[in-house]
């Protein structure tokens, strides 16, 4: 196994959705927003694309319609074409995105980049944006002027971006016309995309704005060395006091149970889970919309960490080590736990093959009640297109339709693994192992993945054993999935001030946990966050929620 890089820490972050250790980053609240023009409210809601599921290989293990994800435990043999033609022709178009990994070479030094080039008709002047820089690169862009905009915008959902929604109305294309209902067949690929996708990046105005880019139900996850754990006396069907009594059992010397990141709160939002504390936001049978910070079971939560800090079972440097480095001490044994999201499983179970066995925790029990999940937003965020006569943009959906090729189709693999021989060669099990050139030219570092992508599986190459435990997984959590109701709606004061506020709330987290501050200032730091945008928020989802239902 190579060494750990960087970059690859930086992918583990990626395909884990980013959550914990970024300042600023939300992964509970809805990153659209706006004002009554870009309210759905008393608009006429366009119709959500008709979903036409792509043909392809069969899965090993079948999906559900409660969220359980397809799993193969081996990789295709017959791969499928699932674009006619080369959508392209011969233009040039600029994009850009977010990126989680280092600077690709150059597009005159990049055989995966001249690859997909070719195979798309086009070619590609990409803007990439690293994670850092991603706010401050949108504001800019934002601000300046139409003419100057790409052809091809990702907006990442896990930042919120000021008036983010009117930005979009404003100066992308409105897409209803291309793909709502069945105008969407034209493209198969984008059709292939679950209405959940769709529903959870909303609309804007009533209208369709963007493409999403759709991910599995399960959200953050906490990720466990399982020989660590079991050896400490982790069994099915565990309570909150297994639990404690596990992490202070396997907490000894300078190895410690639980690790946890800069911004994650402890790993809060696992534990306000498996205290079915409500996610962002509830909502009631009549509409009501309420927030999960005042819920008994969210400062239970927060007690309940409190307790697991006093006993020693954190890493003491849990409230300033990055996500890159925890996810480090992850692999070398120092930690035995860290939440990430749960798309984090692929590069989990790649980079610790030999070291140690990672697995998905099952959540433990509080008062007699099975413990809850994080749902993740379903919307890793959206592509939007920059206005442009009707034949430019049907150019560019047909690329990212092709872009959006499904798992097991020749056009996936080229996006996702580049050219046999050349970036990638098969396995025992015909499964893509990456060339040294491979681990340098890719979609990590020329991340089209996020422009558009086809639904995801559950894949780990070479691992067959690692997909039926994901899989089994699934099939007993899902279940207990806690959404969050305020993802795809739209809330202006949330946009405006949705950042300030919630870092009002995390920071009080932060500092009852790491004993700094007494639980008894929760209830106050919950009444001023209302008082300062709290319930007009609420207000705000609920007419949304309402004119949506």
């Amino acid at each position: 196994m190579p060494r750990m890089s960087r970059r690859t820490l930086l992918r583990s972050l990626a395909a884990g959705g980013a959550a914990v250790s970024v300042p600023g980053l939300l992964t509970a609240c809805s990153s659209s927003g706006g004002d009554s023009d870009v309210s759905n409210a008393g608009k006429k809601l366009a119709p959500w694309p008709a979903y036409k599921p792509a043909t392809g290989p069969e899965p090993d293990l079948a999906p559900t319609q409660a969220g359980v994800q397809a799993g193969y435990t081996s990789y295709p043999t017959d791969l499928v074409r699932s674009v006619a033609r080369t959508p392209g022709d011969g233009s040039t178009i600029k994009v850009m995105s977010v990126s989680f990994g280092t600077p690709p070479k150059p597009a005159s030094a990049n055989r995966f980049w001249a690859a997909v080039e070719k195979a798309l008709g086009v070619k590609i002047e990409y803007t990439i944006v690293s994670q850092a820089d991603y706010q401050k690169k949108m504001a800019t862009v934002m601000a300046g002027d139409a003419d100057s905009l790409p052809d091809v915008i990702n907006l990442f959902s896990g930042f919120v971006l000021p008036r983010e929604a009117e930005f979009v109305q404003r100066r992308a294309e409105d897409l209803t016309p291309f793909l709502s209902g069945d105008a969407i067949e034209a493209y198969p690929n984008l059709a292939n995309i679950p209405t959940h996708a769709w529903q959870d990046m909303g609309r804007i105005g009533g209208r369709l704005y963007g493409i999403p880019l759709e991910r599995p139900l399960p959200g953050s996850t906490l990720w466990i060395n399982q020989g660590m754990f079991t050896d400490a006396g982790m069994k099915e069907g565990w309570t909150s006091d297994d639990f404690t009594a596990v992490a202070k059992q396997a907490t000894k010397g300078r190895t410690y149970a639980l690790g946890a990141a800069q911004g994650s709160l402890f790993g809060n939002a696992v534990h306000s889970a498996a205290h079915n504390a409500p996610q962002g936001w509830a909502v009631t049978k009549d509409g009501t919309f309420q927030p999960g910070w005042a819920d008994e079971r969210y400062k239970a939560a927060i007690a309940f960490q409190a307790q697991l800090r006093k006993n020693g079972s954190y890493h003491p440097d849990a409230t300033s080590i990055s996500q890159i480095d925890l996810t480090t001490l992850y692999y070398n044994g120092t930690v035995g736990s860290m939440q990430d999201g749960f798309g984090a499983y692929l590069p989990k179970y790649q980079e610790s093959k030999g070291k140690l066995t990672p697995a998905a925790a099952l959540p433990y029990s509080v008062g007699g009640e099975p413990g809850g999940i994080v749902a993740a937003r379903r919307s890793f965020g959206y592509t939007v297109l920059k206005k442009a006569k009707k034949e430019r943009i049907e150019l560019l959906l047909r690329i990212l339709d092709y872009l959006a090729a499904p798992f097991g189709s020749q056009e996936w693999e080229l996006v996702h693994y580049g050219v046999e021989g050349t970036h990638f060669t098969r396995g025992k099990d015909g499964s893509p192992e990456p060339t040294k050139l491979g681990e340098v030219e890719n979609n990590t570092n020329l991340p089209l993945k996020y422009l558009a992508e086809g639904p995801q599986v559950l894949f780990v190459p070479g691992m067959p054993d690692a997909v039926r435990a994901l899989h089994a997984w699934q099939q007993k959590v899902v279940p207990h999935a806690i959404r969050n109701a305020s993802f795809g709606l739209q809330s202006r004061t949330n946009n405006a001030q949705g950042t300030t506020l919630k870092a009002l709330l995390d920071d009080t987290v932060t500092g009852i946990v790491a004993g700094r501050i007494p639980l008894s200032e929760w209830d106050a730091t919950v009444k001023r966050w209302r008082d300062r945008g709290g319930d007009r928020m609420a207000e705000e989802l609920a007419q949304d929620y309402a004119a949506n239902t």
